[in-house]
């Protein structure tokens, strides 16, 4: 029945993250609106009928919250929305370092990819900082800190929920490109929605993919063959 119920909140997922990015793509502002807020609950949804352990789910959940504040057009809200989407990186880490802990074949990582990625925060930071409101450079600097550290400990988990991390950080970048008035590619919130969604359910896959936690159901052999 599990198995069922998920694979209904799959399909809902990805169908209204086709109508999502087709509103965006058509410059539908209404679909869009109507149709983020949805995103992250069916997928969070998803992740749990799926065995998914509770740190996933929470870690989903507050990128719904950041979702739907990033919605108003307020500084404010976007602060708020930071912070969320913090508190969801946190729940990633914390939910790496279980995996970790627990010595899990998969976790693996690498020097040089912890210099990839700390090379590539110091000149994301260096190079937006001069473009950002005053108001906004430290706390996007230690954001970004945070999901860089996201992103390195997503690829310790191998090379599915990798590409999610890196995903996330390349969608996250794209948003403060805009705050800092940089050039923007044509519909640039099609490509942010488009990277993070694919973020979001490659760190899901990733995540499920790894022996879940003794408090996280076990997959099902049924349910193993529906996952994405």
């Amino acid at each position: 029945m599990n198995a069922r119920h998920a694979r209904v909140s799959l399909v809902a997922f990805g169908l209204a993250g086709v109508v999502d990015l087709v509103s965006l793509a058509l410059g539908h502002d209404t679909g869009h609106t109507l149709a983020k807020p949805l995103l992250m609950p069916l997928l969070a949804v998803c992740a749990h009928l799926y065995g998914g352990p509770p740190l996933l789910v929470g870690a989903l959940l507050f990128g719904w919250g950041g979702d739907v504040l990033l919605l108003l057009d307020a500084e404010p809200a976007f602060l708020a929305g930071m912070a969320s989407f913090a508190a969801g990186h946190v729940c990633y880490l914390l939910l790496f370092r279980r995996s970790l802990a627990k010595g899990s074949p998969r976790a693996r990582g690498s020097r040089l990819t912890a210099a990839v990625y700390v090379l590539a925060l110091v000149a994301t930071v260096a190079l937006l900082w001069p473009g950002l409101p005053a108001d906004l450079r430290v706390p996007v600097a230690g954001y970004s800190l945070l999901l860089t550290a996201m992103a390195y400990g997503a690829s310790r988990l191998g090379p599915v929920a990798g590409a999610g991390g890196a995903l996330f950080l390349l969608s996250d970048t794209l948003i403060a490109t805009g705050v800092a008035d940089w050039p923007q590619p044509p519909r640039p919130d099609l490509w942010i929605m488009l990277t993070y969604l694919a973020a979001q359910c490659l760190l899901t896959a990733g995540v499920l993919a790894v022996r879940p936690p003794p408090q996280a159901r076990p997959l099902t052999s049924g349910s193993a063959q529906a996952l994405p």
